[in-house]
């Protein structure tokens, strides 16, 4: 979920992000829907980006685990993670939020968590960035597909007074 949240790609994308996508400056991204290829930058100006900061927890867990397939997101055997078994954990950990909010008394925050779906994360990582780099790190030609498909915040305007 981090993962997918922080490269705004597709689920699809997401499993297959390898140790070998990445080098010292980038986490290289070939979309399979469209084949565009994106270099996701990993450091700005010396300042690590919390996807290299994911990424190399991440890294350390699986050495701790002995995992050394290159699939990044793997089962804790270090096999493949499947779409199925990615919905199956998705769904386990999303009903799990939903409990924990419940018994913490925000019943309305439950239903909200209830209702999100892995593939809200895409559109969420779109609507909380500025629009041109959004659309440029979803892959898409025109920010209009950007704007009508995956922002789902308004503008932020001023009232009148």
């Amino acid at each position: 979920m981090d993962l997918a949240y922080l490269n705004g790609q597709r689920p699809a994308d997401v499993l297959k992000v390898a140790t070998t996508d990445l080098n010292a400056e980038f986490l290289m991204v070939k979309q399979g829907k469209t084949a565009k290829k994106l270099r996701l930058r990993l450091e700005d100006e010396g300042v690590q980006s919390g996807l290299s900061a994911f990424i190399e927890d991440l890294q350390e867990r699986r050495a701790l685990s002995g995992i050394k397939t290159s699939r990044l997101i793997t089962n804790t055997s270090g096999l493949r993670m499947s779409q199925q078994m990615l919905r199956n954990r998705w769904d386990e950990a999303r009903e799990k939020a939903a409990i924990k909010a419940g018994a913490d008394g925000d019943t309305d925050l439950a239903v909200l968590i209830r209702q999100f779906q892995f593939k809200d994360i895409r559109p969420k990582a779109a609507s909380e960035i500025e629009l041109t780099h959004a659309s440029r790190l979803l892959g898409h030609t025109t920010e209009d597909m950007t704007k009508k498909v995956y922002r789902r915040v308004g503008e932020i305007v001023k009232p009148t007074k």
